[in-house]
């Protein structure tokens, strides 16, 4: 990628405003702390946009970049940044846990939240913000893949790792068609590695029971498609009773039948915001993930984030949105 700012270029007491400036740009409105013993400090920062996801790639001297409460009030932000470290180590700190960010590993942060990601040796970063509406989850969901270091040696951040390089490697050459489509695979790939994480963290145990709830809600996601899908025909599908299939769901925070208009709902939302040349209708969209009646579609996506399917998908994916009700 083309460089958007080089320190190379600015004399020494300029360097970092000028580094703050550039990241507050292209990042999001953030503080930047490089220590206090640096005489002038270096960096270049290195940007391009694909579709509506921008990739970065920084390389610079120790420093700290902290979103703090202050900067979240006054310039809000509705996006997420996708971490990859490639050298250095770093620390990060958001929503109450803190994590060791090793070269090979990568972590979310939440831009619509205050943290820091401090950088405590020279340093070798990429960057994939992307709007949090584009994803189709929940922001609860998001929010609890926050602090976490994650390997990108196995599951889906094993397929994430290698193409974040790629995009930085391949974004200045990449046509605007291939780039809005390149932003789809990415997003759903964002959206996977947080449900891969999150549907992970549980406190308790393993057990039969988890198991089996584990397996029901792959098999949910599987056939979503499919408007015959019901909690009868998941009963029947698992060997089980339906009463049994409710009792597996009680200490779960919602009911089978609402894990699947949740999840049907998250994926309509997800395809509405990704409009591109081809605009698909709001009927389409909800039959193809299996509501038969439009109405209670449009009710019930209202309802969960507060705009039509209509305004959401004229509003893209780049307009902030309120966080999604927990229905």
């Amino acid at each position: 990628m083309h460089p958007v700012v080089s320190t190379a270029s600015i004399p020494d007491a300029e360097r970092a405003t000028a580094w703050e400036q550039a990241v507050r740009h292209w990042l999001a409105p953030v503080r930047v702390t490089p220590p206090q013993q640096t005489q002038s400090f270096e960096g270049t920062l290195w940007a391009n946009d694909l579709g509506y996801v921008r990739v970065l790639s920084m390389q610079a001297d120790p420093m700290r970049l902290s979103r703090t409460t202050h900067l979240v009030t006054a310039a809000p932000d509705d996006r997420l940044a996708l971490a990859v470290q490639v050298s250095g180590t770093a620390e990060l700190h958001q929503d109450g846990r803190n994590a060791t960010l090793r070269p090979g590993e990568l972590a979310l942060c939440d831009i619509r939240r205050s943290f820091s990601l401090h950088q405590r040796q020279p340093f070798h970063l990429h960057l994939v913000r992307v709007p949090e509406r584009a994803l189709g989850i929940s922001g609860t969901r998001a929010q609890r893949m926050t602090g976490r270091a994650v390997p990108t040696s196995e599951g889906v951040a094993a397929l994430l790792g290698p193409l974040v390089s790629a995009l930085v490697a391949e974004a200045d050459r990449t046509a605007p068609p291939v780039g809005d489509r390149l932003a789809g695979n990415i997003s759903d790939l964002l959206a996977t590695l947080i449900d891969e994480q999150t549907l992970g963290i549980r406190p308790q145990a393993h057990t039969t029971q988890q198991h089996l709830l584990s397996l029901i809600r792959r098999y949910v996601d599987d056939n979503l498609r499919d408007p015959a899908l019901s909690p009868a025909v998941i009963a029947d599908v698992h060997r089980i009773s339906v009463r049994y299939l409710h009792r597996l769901f009680e200490g779960e925070e919602k009911t089978v039948h609402k894990l699947i208009q949740r999840r049907r709902l998250e994926e309509c939302a997800r395809e509405l915001a990704r409009r591109g040349r081809a605009t698909p209708t709001i009927s389409a969209v909800a039959q193809s993930w299996g509501f038969q009646n439009v109405a209670h579609f449009s009710r019930s996506f209202k309802a969960m984030y507060g705009y039509s399917p209509r305004d959401w998908r004229d509003a893209g994916p780049q307009v902030p949105r309120p966080a999604p009700s927990a229905n």
